[in-house]
């Protein structure tokens, strides 16, 4: 199960209390004080694996609480840290306070982590209150509270390539014979609900990750239908590749609809504007293709590639295009 947003409570562990002890030795008359010092109590740490997709593992817990420290004791003797907890989740996930709605931590990378709740110190011993004045202290200090807080974590998925356009466009089969991935497609709009990511291999050495985005519609900016569900995830692509059918179900006109997506994607994020963008006409084998292809060309005065995911034509076309551009822009400073 795909689960990219979920609301956890996090709970670090508390200190453990100091300790008030005195030497009792047959052979050492007024011993003095040896209380020890509390545990440090555990925090929650969440951290970007390798390998974790989905906040699935997540969702069916709510609240999340580390261990707290154990209690001093005499002869100086030091209380257990409480264990920490680590929640992993995907490279990609923002860690929102859910109070304020402010981004604490962006864990775009493997191996980034936040400590999302930090655990109390140990309380102090009564040895640490020994004085030339005070040779027989009787206080201690009870462990620091542990930090809780309540947080959003929403994932924005990680990809070099994102495909975009309309819902039934010919995304999701592009994405399965361009990769392994095995999207679901069928014939009626909104067949992808999720994200869905596939590695495309150009050669032994070069391979770039591929995401289908689930399709867009008018308003998506503003929230229409699951227009903040898909949009989000567009903005981790580095490259657009726009997918642009030339026969729509609805009839409508394929350059009005390739505006339209453009306008939604600069509504919601103006820097998607500014984002290396290769444009396709899907479904190519199709007789009115090539007159709708040259349309949306002159109308947007530039090359739009022609592609069959179902034939395969133009597809090595379309993978020279985009590792050409994914060098430029690694080229980029």
């Amino acid at each position: 199960m795909f689960v990219d947003r979920v609301q956890i409570e996090v709970a670090a562990g508390d200190g453990g209390p100091g300790v008030r002890s005195f030497r009792r030795e047959k052979y050492v008359p007024r011993g003095g004080p040896d209380g020890g010092d509390g545990g440090a109590g555990g925090s929650v740490i969440i951290r970007a694996a390798p390998g974790v997709d989905s906040l699935a593992a997540l969702a069916q817990r709510k609240q999340w609480r580390a261990e707290r420290g154990g209690s001093g004791g005499p002869a100086n003797r030091h209380g257990a840290n409480g264990a920490d907890v680590t929640l992993l989740v995907p490279p990609g996930t923002l860690i929102i306070d859910e109070s304020t709605g402010l981004v604490i931590k962006d864990l775009a990378a493997a191996e980034d982590e936040i400590v999302a709740a930090r655990g109390g110190a140990g309380g102090r011993g009564n040895m640490h209150f020994k004085s030339a004045t005070n040779r027989a202290p009787r206080e201690s200090t009870p462990g620091e509270k542990g930090e809780s807080r309540r947080l959003l974590l929403e994932l924005k998925v990680i990809a070099d390539v994102g495909l975009v356009g309309r819902p039934n466009a010919g995304k999701s089969t592009l994405l399965s014979r361009l990769s392994r991935a095995r999207p679901e497609i069928a014939d009626y709009a909104f067949t992808t609900k999720k994200p869905m990511l596939g590695i495309v291999s150009v050669s032994p050495d070069r391979s770039f990750v591929l995401a289908d985005l689930p399709g867009l519609i008018e308003g998506a900016h503003a929230g229409v239908g699951l227009g903040h569900e898909f949009l989000r995830h567009v903005e981790r692509a580095g490259i657009l590749v726009h997918v642009v059918e030339p026969s729509p179900a609805d009839d409508t006109d394929p350059v009005a609809n390739y505006r339209a997506i453009r306008e939604e994607l600069v509504r919601y994020d103006a820097s998607l504007g500014s984002r290396p963008e290769i444009v396709v006409m899907s479904k190519c084998e199709l007789p009115e293709a090539e007159r709708v292809r040259d349309s949306l060309a002159k109308a947007l005065g530039r090359e739009v590639l022609a592609i069959s995911a179902v034939t395969g034509e133009g597809l090595d076309t379309l993978l020279r295009a985009v590792v050409a551009a994914l060098d430029r822009r690694e080229a980029t400073p």
